[in-house]
């Protein structure tokens, strides 16, 4: 290996402000504050300000439930045993035999 091949491939071990450090022993997490989500409540008739995202979250993530329960309502029944009834029916009625059970009394 050249000189130059080995002079980049160690460089990043020789040099340490470039190698990357992981960990760390910063605070990791908000002491509770007692209000939920750490928001303070609002004073009599102030209204909450929505930042940009919460709208866009909430009707892309309420329209993709709507469009998911009306995909899941009208898929095509796929169903073995629902297949077997109609093709039962369909030989049934090709032989000439009646399709529909008389009730015995």
């Amino acid at each position: 290996m050249s000189a130059i091949a080995r002079s980049f491939t160690r460089s990043a071990f020789r040099n340490p402000s470039i190698q990357l450090r992981r960990g760390g022993h910063a605070e990791g997490y908000n002491q509770p504050t007692g209000y939920l989500f750490g928001e303070k409540p609002l004073p009599a008739g102030a209204k909450r300000v929505k930042e940009d995202w919460e709208p866009m979250f909430f009707y892309g993530f309420m329209g993709s439930m709507v469009f998911g329960t009306a995909v899941i309502y009208y898929k095509p029944d796929t169903n073995v045993h629902t297949w077997a009834y109609r093709e039962a029916k369909a030989r049934m009625e090709a032989r000439g035999e009646p399709v529909e059970y008389k009730k015995q009394e």
